[in-house]
């Protein structure tokens, strides 16, 4: 802290000594570690009190920010909310306009054709599947298998 070396202390020791005699040195010496001691622990109860002052302003700026991020979620949520609200509003109003569900699409094209094509086409493709795992199953007997086995 103040790099004061043993050299240093052996001059002020000399110093004090020659200054104070023998005779009142103990009892300077007793003083002055007396006054370092209570100056430590002071320094110690200012830092402590620096730090948990700190610590509280933290949590106060944590429980600050939980909250903004919480009252945005929440705005988030409402306006999400009210966005979904005018979508079913729209859908029921497109509902009520044309009850029959005779909707035309706007690309003018017939999906219906495409739709349907892909529907039968996806129950070939599982009928193939299905035939070639059992084809599979048939050949080979239940706990034998292509791999030779080390004996």
């Amino acid at each position: 802290m103040f790099d004061i070396g043993f050299s240093e202390l052996l001059i002020v020791a000399i110093v004090a000594l020659v200054v104070l005699g023998p005779e009142r040195l103990p009892k300077a010496t007793r003083f002055v570690g007396l006054w370092v001691r209570r100056a430590r622990a002071q320094w110690h109860s200012v830092k402590d009190e620096l730090e948990r002052e700190l610590e509280a302003e933290e949590l106060k700026r944590g429980f600050q920010d939980a909250k903004d991020a919480i009252s945005d979620t929440e705005r988030r949520i409402r306006d999400s909310g009210t966005e979904v609200e005018r979508e079913f509003d729209a859908i029921r109003q497109s509902v009520k306009d044309d009850p029959d569900g005779n909707r035309v699409e706007a690309d003018g094209g017939d999906d219906t054709a495409k739709s349907g094509d892909a529907a039968d086409a996806l129950p070939a493709m599982e009928d193939e599947q299905e035939s070639s795992h059992g084809a599979k199953q048939d050949s080979q007997p239940e706990g034998e298998s292509d791999e030779p086995r080390n004996v």
